[in-house]
């Protein structure tokens, strides 16, 4: 009787570390801020209130979310490309997990008239030929396309990928910004200025949205393809992590249906619904590579 009571308490101490254990563990979340506004900020708020594991959140970019996950400054990080520019030692370290589908958004000024671009009118904003609104159908005003500092962010890579198959493409832009909040925030402000960025944080922002090609970036079209400048989003671990264990738990809840239910709130597709759309990028891929042969 003795011997089963302390059996009994051994397991009630045991039970009582663990659930310290796993409410003591913070974990700490850096990477792409259209990723952290899509779902991040709600998903981590969940997961601390279902689990008492708290996630701390921190913005700076895809490139920053994956080096200091390779780095081990972070346990997550938030990515809407799939690359990492390190040595081959640092990227057998670490997994791309994707966990969302999120479709890229031409924006511009509110009492701007225009509501629609096709993607060839994009390519000639890009690429210098277009400069002025006229020849998109607006007023004789100087256009201003506002891009991402460097080629490797979420967003100019992707652009580069779909729209030209050349991740090398020098985009000509009349001002660059350091991440995607500054960008937006400045085209709100100025008439003139077009940009590119993620359907998931422009819809928190006071501007307006273009449809492309005809098509409005809602979630039915982008779930079923017909809207065509979508990325995947990904959460990056790293498997030599003190924390990878804490952080499969937290991906494994991304996956659930609860996770699932927060994005589609955000307007965001999750990933296992829609797997079939990597497809669908490919196609993409090799008709931009047509145009630009």
């Amino acid at each position: 009787m003795a011997n089963k009571s302390i059996i009994n308490y051994s397991s009630f101490i045991l039970l009582l570390c663990f659930s310290f254990y796993s409410h003591g563990v913070v974990l700490k979340w850096a990477g792409c801020g259209i990723t952290k506004k899509a779902f991040m900020a709600e998903l981590a708020t969940a997961y601390e209130r279902k689990t008492g594991i708290k996630i701390e959140l921190e913005g700076g970019g895809a490139t920053k979310g994956i080096r200091q996950v390779i780095t081990s400054i972070t346990d997550i990080g938030g990515s809407c490309r799939f690359r990492v520019s390190e040595d081959n030692a640092s990227r057998s370290k670490i997994v791309f997990n994707p966990v969302a589908w999120d479709a890229l958004v031409v924006v511009v000024h509110k009492s701007n008239p225009l509501e629609s671009i096709s993607i060839e009118q994009l390519r000639g904003v890009y690429t210098g030929k277009i400069t002025n609104w006229t020849s998109l159908g607006g007023a004789d005003q100087p256009l201003e396309l506002f891009i991402r500092k460097g080629k490797i962010s979420g967003v100019g890579h992707t652009i580069r990928k779909l729209l030209f198959d050349d991740v090398e493409m020098q985009f000509s832009g009349s001002e660059v910004f350091p991440s995607s909040g500054p960008l937006e925030k400045a085209v709100i402000k100025n008439p003139n200025a077009i940009a590119v960025t993620g359907i998931s944080s422009a819809r928190k922002r006071d501007f307006k949205i273009l449809n492309l090609e005809g098509k409005e970036p809602n979630f039915e079209n982008i779930k079923k393809g017909r809207y065509l400048l979508y990325r995947p989003l990904y959460i990056v671990s790293n498997r030599v992590s003190e924390n990878y264990r804490e952080v499969k738990k937290f991906l494994t809840f991304a996956h659930s249906r609860e996770g699932r239910d927060i994005m589609r709130r955000n307007g965001v597709v999750p990933y296992l619904e829609a797997v079939w759309l990597t497809s669908n990028l490919q196609k993409q891929w090799g008709e931009s590579r047509k145009i630009r042969d």
